[in-house]
């Protein structure tokens, strides 16, 4: 959510900078994600200058263009080529002097140069509106007043004024800031805060009273279904003139990333940004028999949105209706054929406070997120009604002219009265560990606009304004004392207590943070991400954990790797010159089963990424990148520091691998590892090879914990390695190869291992694997004679049993 810094002092008197405000706002829970620089004109006109046109020639060998000298207030005069036809001596004009960049309306920017045009030498520009992002004109150049200053910044005499906006991190619960003035009441009660003394009052404009009514053109209204709408008001303007709005109007949307579309429909955004409350203005004579109508859709109604889209309407979607057709869907999108136009003379305008369950089923159900639903499903304030339509009303009697021609009708179906909720000082030092001073407290309270109705030794009786959606309990009180007080204002206690552990050993906890150790060893960085995440990561859909109520169609199921969240986080790291990553995540997955008594499984994984180069840029020649082998090496060290050391190999079956491998311990998978499909890599906007690891966490935890240390004197003798490359087929895997060569010789053949894998057309439907065989006797050193005496036995077995050829 993008506020602006300007917006925030049109509502509220404070003297804090932009960064001070971002770190005061930060420190209470709305977090500033990012501050940016906004110009209401692009480079802020930096670098042109008020000069005067001393002399203007045509220029000798082109009819379109002149010569001229130009002072603008340095020790020489400029000699600037001009194609104006209405450039003149002695006039004012706008000059870009040498290295100045210009924004132009349309194309890129450029940078201005010394250069020769025809021959004449050129200093510089003399420009026209569209040069510099001041209009559309190309008629001419602008020609200043008399009374411009030569040499004076041209932003001076435009009266630009730049802003900064804050992006805001919201988090759901915060509906009462969701606009400008949610967060400068935030802000205001912080600022008391530190201070320790009552802020300046908030501001809200053009919200007085309206002028009378003539009541010349009346809307019925009638709402139908009070459960969704229990409050709406609505009232007629007739004789506007629908146009663009006025400049400070479009700069205020434009600084928050809004476009302009006229007058009518601005005011309602800039209304539903400044004080959180959506609102929609209709075109009265497309309303059909002159009645509003807030009613439940019927069964499969057709309704045609502002996009164009026509959509089928479900019996649960709130509509904004006339006598003929649905006009609105209620509190999310308006209608084609009902909206402001050009040709608009009188509105109806609406200002509802909707069931926010309602409105969040249907914008979920039609895939429709507006910045009215955004605000409407988190709940507005059922108060602020009146308020928001009488400053929208006569923002639109100023700008847009005409008169009420229909007063506010106002219905009410229950009373929205504040939540009492009683107040334990006692309580509040408890859960903060600290005790903060009564006065403070109540100060706090009263700024954030929560009223004490009473009060007692220890205790205070409040009524909690219902903008205040999240604050239903004394709790939630506890928490807005807390933060806005600020959370690094509470000290760390000198105390520490500790109970002591008699539960037997946590075997998830040991085998988590001898993972956690073991890794961080071998360079690896720790990742946490969202078990939510977007299911089209899937082919196979039917064993998806589906959300009831999705934050978005991107987070609509739960996990069933964490492979595509790791490329998230390479892609991001990448994109930030990042690239050299080794990382991993411990995380559950979650799938859907056939039974019916445990419809759900969830696994807890280990998760390892390696990509890009193993050793960063160095004198010594070491450029060696992150490969297959070496995550299978850290892999098979991870598993041998957990004790589990009878390893087989064989092919994975994972599908989101080119190729890889499966680690089984007693004939069961415990492990994949492979090289990440390019596919997959790029679906996840990562353009070099990565490789993957994924472990069946509670298979670790249950071999870890059978384990016992035993001591093995390791052998006097050295081991002797043979190598072997073979040409097999296509159908044989690595573990037939791994069980016969073991099977062949159990006493002196200790390890097999696969180091190189070729396919090719030449092979057709062969393939080659390199293997290496480590041999060791543990009794005396080995002979060339038992050497070659076991190899000859692999290769006769592999050429009789699995018809391999020797290369």
């Amino acid at each position: 959510m993008k506020i602006s810094y300007s917006w925030l002092k049109d509502i509220l008197n404070f003297e804090e900078t932009p960064q001070e405000v971002a770190e005061l706002l930060t420190s209470s829970g709305l977090e500033v994600e990012g501050i940016e620089e906004v110009e209401n004109v692009k480079g802020g006109l930096k670098g042109l200058v008020v000069g005067k046109v001393i002399s203007c020639e045509k220029h000798p060998d082109a009819d379109k263009l002149s010569l001229t000298t130009v002072d603008v207030g340095s020790e020489n005069l400029l000699s600037i080529v001009c194609g104006a036809p209405n450039v003149a001596q002695n006039q004012k004009v706008v000059v870009a002097t040498i290295g100045t960049k210009l924004f132009p309306l349309e194309g890129e920017p450029f940078e201005i140069k010394k250069s020769k045009i025809r021959g004449a030498l050129s200093e510089g520009m003399l420009c026209a509106e569209d040069e510099i992002g001041l209009g559309k004109s190309h008629a001419g150049i602008i020609v200043l007043d008399e009374t411009a200053t030569i040499g004076e910044p041209i932003a001076n005499l435009y009266n630009l004024q730049n802003d900064t906006v804050f992006e805001i991190g919201l988090t759901p619960n915060r509906s009462d800031a969701t606009s400008h003035y949610g967060v400068a009441r935030d802000l205001k009660s912080i600022i008391a805060a530190r201070k320790n003394k009552l802020g300046s009052e908030l501001q809200i404009k053009h919200s007085n009273f309206l002028p009378d009514a003539s009541n010349l053109n009346k809307i019925e209204i009638e709402v139908l279904h009070k459960e969704s709408c229990p409050r709406y008001a609505g009232m007629v303007i007739s004789g506007v003139t629908v146009k663009p709005s006025p400049e400070w109007l479009k700069n205020k949307l434009i600084s928050i990333g809004l476009k302009p579309i006229n007058n009518i429909v601005d005011i309602t955004n800039y209304v539903l940004h400044d004080l959180g409350q959506p609102l929609h203005a209709f075109d009265y004579d497309k309303i059909s028999g002159k009645k509003v109508i807030v009613r439940l859709a019927n069964e499969n109604e057709k309704f045609v949105t502002l996009d164009g889209v026509e959509r089928t309407l479900q019996t649960n979607d709130l509509v904004i209706a006339d006598e003929a057709k649905p006009m609105c869907l209620a509190g999310v999108f308006g209608g084609l054929n009902s909206g402001v136009s050009e040709s608009t003379t009188s509105v109806f305008l609406e200002c509802a406070y909707f069931n926010p369950a309602y409105i969040r089923k249907s914008s979920k159900h039609h895939a429709l997120k507006t910045d009215a639903s955004f605000r409407f499903e988190r709940g507005t304030d059922p108060n602020f009604v009146l308020t928001a339509i009488n400053k929208t009303a006569n923002l639109i009697l100023e700008i847009a002219g005409g008169t009420l021609s229909m007063d506010v009708v106002d219905i009410k179906h229950e009373e929205f009265l504040p939540n009492r909720i009683a107040f334990s000082y006692n309580n509040c030092d408890a859960l903060i560990g600290k005790k903060i001073d009564r006065n403070l407290i109540k100060l706090i309270l009263t700024e954030l606009g929560i009223e004490i109705e009473n009060e007692g030794n220890d205790a205070l009786l409040l009524n909690v304004p219902l903008y205040k959606t999240d604050v239903t309990r004394e709790a939630d009180v506890i928490e807005e004392v807390m933060r806005v007080y600020g959370y690094n204002n509470i000290e760390t206690s000198k105390l520490i207590k500790y109970s002591a552990i008699t539960e037997p050993k946590n075997f998830n906890l040991l085998v988590e943070n001898l993972i956690g150790d073991t890794l961080s060893g071998f360079g690896f960085n720790e990742i946490m991400s969202l078990s939510l995440t977007n299911e089209n990561n899937y082919e196979q859909k039917e064993s998806l954990v589906q959300m009831l109520n999705p934050l978005s169609t991107d987070l609509g199921v739960l996990r069933q790797s964490l492979l595509f969240d790791g490329l998230k986080t390479i892609a991001y790291n990448i994109n930030r010159k990042q690239n050299d990553l080794k990382l991993f995540e411990i995380g559950k997955t979650y799938f859907k089963t056939n039974n019916e008594k445990f419809p759900y499984s969830e696994n807890k994984v280990l998760a390892l990424f390696i990509t890009g180069a193993n050793f960063t840029e160095n004198a010594y020649g070491l450029n060696q990148q992150n490969d297959f082998m070496l995550l299978k090496s850290v892999a098979i060290k991870l598993l041998e520091k957990m004790g589990i050391t009878t390893l087989k190999f064989s092919e994975s079956t994972f599908g989101n691998f080119e190729n890889g491998l499966s680690i089984l311990v007693n004939n069961k998978s415990i492990a994949e590892i492979g090289k990440v499909s390019k596919k997959v890599t790029k679906q996840n906007d990562v353009n070099q090879p990565v490789f993957y690891a994924e472990f069946n966490f509670e298979a670790l935890v249950k071999l870890y914990s059978k384990h016992k240390i035993q001591f093995v004197e390791p052998s006097k003798f050295p081991s002797v390695r043979r190598d072997l490359a073979l040409l097999i087929d296509k159908t044989i895997k690595y573990q037939q190869l791994e069980e016969l060569a073991f099977a062949t010789d159990k006493k002196i053949l200790k390890e097999v291992n696969l180091f190189d894998i070729y396919e090719g057309e030449k092979l057709g439907n062969k393939k080659s694997y390199a293997l290496s065989f480590t041999l060791q006797d543990t009794e005396a050193t080995l002979t060339d004679k038992q050497i070659d005496g076991v190899m000859e036995k692999l290769v006769n077995n592999f050429k009789q049993k699995l018809n391999a050829e020797l290369r």
